[in-house]
């Protein structure tokens, strides 16, 4: 079963500016989702962020899952 996004995700504004960070880290979601989207795997960025587990690159992707699934859509001018 996924992780509950909510558990691992955490927003303060004292930290990051306040950008959705996981838990205990500065490592934000945002920094997590640009890596998959460059084709990094999860192992790849396991191994350059030791302190994260799978379950927190997962929570990542859950966070913005929810984020993408609220009635706010920024809008995107087509190219």
């Amino acid at each position: 079963m996924s992780p509950d996004p909510l558990e691992r995700v955490v927003v303060d504004p004292k930290v990051m500016l306040g950008k959705p960070v996981i838990r205990g880290t500065r490592v934000t979601v945002e920094q997590l989702l640009e890596k998959l989207a460059a084709d990094i795997s999860i192992d790849e960025i396991l191994a350059d962020h030791p302190h994260l587990s799978r379950e927190d690159v997962l929570a990542a992707i859950g966070y913005a899952a929810r984020a993408l699934a609220t009635d706010q859509i920024i809008p995107r001018a087509a190219s």
